[in-house]
């Protein structure tokens, strides 16, 4: 392709992108430069990244620190929405792409480069997800997409590839998974998955233990929520990434988070996963937590619209968009009251609230409790009734040919 002279790679040092990187330049003849975005991955994978890239073929290699970001900036707005896809998964995958396509997009025009190029296959999600951050922060550049172009269709070929061109690679045909991590979760599918009637092995778990291996004694944790954000964690105020990092390990434990879907993804198929989110779990239940509290009845029919519809979003790769902004602020909104402290026991991989207070609260003892009260008379409730129902009842009139005393008006 004519015009290209540099090209930024989405690289991640494993097999796909460590074929990318010659094949590009056989085909483009361009300098590469590999752009890492650290969101919170295995640290073993970061490990040697830019002497990788460059025995790879790259003339350079920035790794780009995205944790705190990534968590503060995509995580915690989208706890607020209540997003949760299909009603199950988390959006551990989802909500890191747009931090990485956006550092991606601002490395390539800091270094002057004519396209970006990335691993995702044209099966799955992720090519959307970065396309679409491309196209709303930078059309300008064009977008390489090697796994829709080239011949190669398995392991096999790639590992061929590169040892033809004598360019080492540690990946080998025994991958059994394929698993994509950061600080919010990892996913894993492939192997026995992919028979939706296995059950998945213990080998397919990373970060939690089972419900039958997890301590006999429960374990509880408090977290303070101040404006709809968790802030501490037993009384101990820290960054949203320190948070998540440190209820991800106490979660896990207790094999909190674990959930095995067969989802839709966008390009029309399904996929089954497993995946684990042990600390969000805890944040999530927390929060559900304090807008029990706080949220009247329509604001909390409205926030979980919101969610839903921010679930899609998110998972459609539409984050740089004027929907993301109205969607984002409407719950930062609601969320301006939702502040509170809330207990939960993490037991047998289950988290449950089991205590929980706000200065916000619209729970009344008086007014709620089963014995004697000044405060609510129930007398009340017959013509709140007779007006509520007032239309089912005219329309049952009508169709029994009642009057509005209920005598018949024919003979």
């Amino acid at each position: 392709m004519s015009g290209i002279n540099k090209i930024v790679l989405a690289y991640s040092g494993g097999l796909d992108t460590s074929a990318i990187i010659p094949w590009l330049k056989e085909h483009y003849d361009a300098e590469i430069i590999a752009f890492v975005a650290d969101v919170g991955q295995e640290r073993d994978d970061l490990e040697g990244i830019e002497q990788k890239a460059i025995a790879s073929g790259a003339t350079k290699c920035i790794v780009k620190d995205l944790r705190d970001e990534f968590v503060k900036e995509y995580v915690y707005p989208t706890l607020k929405t209540g997003a949760v896809y299909e009603g199950t998964y988390l959006l551990g995958t989802s909500m890191a792409r747009p931090v990485i396509a956006k550092a991606m997009v601002a490395a390539a025009l800091a270094e002057g480069a004519d396209a970006i190029s990335h691993g995702c296959t044209g099966k799955g999600n992720d090519q959307v997800r970065f396309e679409g951050a491309v196209a709303a922060l930078a059309p300008q550049l064009k977008v390489i997409a090697p796994w829709r172009l080239w011949d190669m269709r398995s392991r096999e070929d790639l590992l061929a590839y590169l040892e033809a061109r004598n360019i080492p690679c540690k990946a080998t045909l025994k991958k059994i998974y394929s698993r994509d991590a950061n600080a919010w979760h990892i996913s894993t599918e492939g192997g026995e998955l992919e028979s939706t009637w296995n059950e998945p092995t213990e080998a397919v778990w990373q970060w939690t233990v089972s419900a039958e291996q997890a301590p006999d004694q429960p374990e509880y944790v408090k977290l303070t929520v101040a404006k709809g954000e968790v802030v501490a964690v037993d009384d101990q105020y820290l960054t949203p990434h320190q948070l998540l990092i440190a209820l991800n390990e106490r979660a896990g434990k207790h094999g909190v988070g674990r959930i095995d879907i067969t989802e839709n993804r966008m390009v029309g198929m399904k996929s089954r996963g497993c995946y684990e989110t042990p600390g969000g779990t805890v944040m999530i239940a927390a929060l559900r937590a304090v807008e029990e509290l706080v949220l009247d009845r329509p604001t909390r029919a409205w926030r979980e619209k919101l969610g839903a519809e921010f679930s899609h979003l998110v998972y459609d790769g539409r984050w740089f968009t004027p929907l993301c902004k109205a969607i984002v602020a409407s719950a930062n909104a609601i969320a301006e009251d939702l502040d509170g402290e809330v207990v939960l026991k993490m037991y047998k991989g289950q988290v449950t609230a089991v205590q929980k207070k706000s200065p916000n609260s619209l729970y009344s003892e008086g007014f709620a409790t089963f014995g004697a009260d000044e405060v609510y008379d129930q007398s009340h409730a017959e013509g709140f009734i007779r007006l509520y129902t007032l239309a089912s009842r005219i329309r049952a009139m009508k169709d029994q040919d009642l009057d509005v005393d209920g005598a018949h008006t024919h003979g």
